[in-house]
Formats: structure tokens, sequence, C-alpha cells
């Protein structure tokens, strides 16, 4: 039998581009957002009449490349783990030690491709960008909509992006603190060893489908 290899490819080239196309359209509107809402940096950058149809442009693209990422059976396959929480999820989610290797008094936690905070990261900007998608057109297209409608658009659409402007920051700063899941995203591939201490169950599972094949 071959022994699996030092390195383990985690994610594809097409499912790589779906991320960093995400994180900058995500960027130019955080940015944009802040130019225009933020009175020292409007007053500082100008140009709304420029900043503006970069917002809604960048906003209305933002779904694009999760929508094109579908037809990718990699992609599709790694949002099934994403929407799959495990009996050891909560456990892990309640460790001060997540980032050591993963093992309590039962032996190894069987930690899968994703851990907890990446599903939960996960499903909070996907639904955060359609909910900003919505809120966003009863915003740029006003006139269908009740004064009402537009108020709670507003509200959510405000309040949605100081959400989406902490969380993505925290996404920032463990992704920084973590070289093993920073290599992976960058070239697809991330150390086995990486993989045993952070991802065991995973690292298994690509164990078993090297000897299979």
């Amino acid at each position: 039998m071959s022994r699996l290899p030092s390195y383990l490819k985690r994610f594809t080239g097409g499912e790589r581009a779906v991320h960093h196309a995400t994180a900058i359209l995500m960027i130019i509107c955080l940015a944009t957002a802040s130019a225009l809402y933020i009175p020292a940096i409007a007053t500082y950058v100008g140009r709304r009449d420029l900043i503006k149809p970069i917002h809604i442009y960048a906003g209305l693209a933002l779904p694009v490349p999760m929508l094109l990422g579908l037809a990718s059976r990699a992609f599709r396959g790694d949002l099934r783990r994403l929407n799959r929480f495990g009996p050891y999820d909560r456990d892990w989610l309640r460790r001060s030690d997540r980032r050591a290797v993963q093992i309590d008094g039962r032996g190894i936690v069987p930690i899968g491709k994703f851990n907890p905070g990446q599903k939960l990261s996960a499903a909070f900007f996907a639904g955060a960008i359609f909910v900003m998608l919505g809120t966003g057109l009863m915003l740029t297209f006003p006139n269908p909509w009740p004064t009402n409608w537009r108020t709670g658009a507003t509200f959510v659409h405000d309040w949605l992006t100081l959400a989406i402007f902490v969380v993505f920051l925290g996404h920032l700063w463990f992704a920084l603190q973590d070289r093993g899941a920073m290599t992976g995203m960058l070239t697809g591939r991330v150390p086995r060893d990486w993989a045993a201490r952070h991802h065991p169950a995973w690292e298994k599972e690509e164990e078993d489908a090297h000897q299979r094949s």
C-alpha cells in the first residue's frame, strides 16, 4: 500500500476562485460603504457620484461567484459539508484550545474538513450576502416599495453592514493566525500533519480514499 502524500489537496482552483472573487467583492462593498456613509471618510474621498455606482455594481455581483461555483462538483460537495453539523461541533466551540491538537478524554475529536467556526462563518456570509442584495435592491429602486418597507430595509442594510465588517475582520484575523489554513486557500494544498492536528476526520477520510485508489 502506498503512503498518503505529505500534502493533501484541500480546494480546487475553482473553489479558490469563488472564495477570492467573493472576498474581493466584499472588500469593495465595505470600502465603498465606508466612503459613502462615514462622514470623515466621505469628506476625504469625495466622488460620491463614482463611489455609489461601484458600491451598487459590486453588491449586485456579490452572489455571482457562489452561483457559478454550483457548477463545480467539488464546490457542491463542500457546501454539503459546511451545512452538516456533527455531535462534536458544540464541544469544539466550547473548547479554549481549538487550535491545538484535537484530543479529548475519548480520543481524537473527529473534526472533518471544516470546523464548526468555519461552518458558522460560511452560513453567516451566505445569508448576509442575499439579505444585503435584497435590501440593497429596495434602496436602489425605491419606487415600488412602501415607505415603511424602505425604512426597514435601510435599518437592516446599515446594521448588517456593521455586523459583516466585524465578522469579516474576525474571519481574516483567524485565517492569519493559521498558516495551514492560509496555505490551503492560496495553493489548494495543506500539510498532512496540519490536517491531522486540526481536521483529523478529514485526514482519515483522505487516507482511506487514497488506500482504495
